[in-house]
């Protein structure tokens, strides 16, 4: 979290829309910290978008003349979710996904590993560790300010109130 991956989504998409190229935006229903039909980066940058409730959702909602889908905090769909993005893909179409590679315990969250995989490219944005200032690839949930401890729920949906940033170091997962 808190490395740009939103604002760095927003910003293609911005510039597919200067190309003149029809862009749909979809999210996790159960994404609505911000808006309910906006992507949102944590700096307030947004983006309209259609929140669905599960990837299946998606392909009946693609418009003929979309040459652009994008999905944000793709690491809440379901595995389906990358057999969806390869048939839009398969179409010609321009697919951009945004999510967290890992969860708060470091360890590869849903469907994103294999997205990695699959992908044609892959830019893999660090956030600020917290603590040290350093690189920070790693998502740290607190709980009343502690490191949440490993056996904790893996999707619990929040920003700065609940996550921060952090180095390898500095990455703690009590009960591991």
């Amino acid at each position: 979290m808190f490395s740009g991956k939103t604002d760095e989504l927003i910003r293609r998409l911005r510039r597919a829309r200067i190309a003149r190229q029809l862009v749909q935006v979809f999210k996790p229903a159960i994404d609505i910290r911000y808006a309910v039909e906006k992507v949102t980066s944590h700096a307030g940058t947004e983006f309209e978008a259609t929140p669905v409730n599960c990837a299946a959702d998606i392909l009946p909602l693609i418009r003929p003349d979309t040459t652009v889908v994008a999905l944000d905090e793709a690491q809440f769909f379901e595995p389906e979710v990358t057999r969806y993005c390869q048939a839009l893909a398969d179409r010609g179409l321009r697919v951009i996904v945004a999510g967290l590679d890992t969860d708060f315990r470091g360890e590869p969250f849903g469907p994103m590993p294999e997205f990695m995989a699959i992908a044609e490219k892959v830019d893999k944005l660090h956030a600020i560790c917290a603590v040290c200032g350093d690189e920070a690839a790693r998502t740290q949930r607190l709980l009343d300010g502690q490191p949440a401890f490993y056996d904790e729920p893996v999707v619990v949906v929040g920003a700065s109130e609940l996550y921060e940033a952090r180095c390898r170091q500095h990455h703690a997962v009590p009960r591991r």
